[in-house]
């Protein structure tokens, strides 16, 4: 079995930085692509960012130039650098790793305030 455990969110000033992380732990053999989601109040799931095993990278077009997906794979971590956070960021930040099959964090919420 795998889990994924996300950390580094919390409260933060509009303007400011974040780095949230993502630990995979259990039966992993190796990881394919890895990604952020993140879901606001009353709001659909919405992509943030991705980032394969070969290290390309793509992001959703509201948080594209101000955050950054990188892969640590001897760690079998992902972690998503935050900069120049709104208000409209905040929300439950989720990472899902592909190991097979598709595994999910339980989340970490941010909070950006105005």
């Amino acid at each position: 079995q795998v889990q994924l455990v996300e950390s580094g969110g919390g409260l933060v000033q509009a303007g400011g930085s974040l780095r949230l992380s993502c630990a995979a732990s259990g039966s992993i053999s190796s990881v394919s692509t890895m990604g952020w989601y993140r879901q606001a109040p009353g709001k659909q799931r919405e992509f943030v960012a991705a980032i394969t095993s070969g290290g390309s990278t793509s992001y959703g077009d509201s948080v594209r130039g101000r955050f950054t997906i990188s892969r640590d794979n001897a760690k079998s971590t992902v972690h998503l650098q935050m900069s120049s956070l709104k208000p409209e960021d905040t929300a439950v930040y989720y990472c899902n790793m592909l190991i097979g099959k598709l595994y999910w964090g339980q989340g970490t919420q941010v909070t950006v305030s105005s």
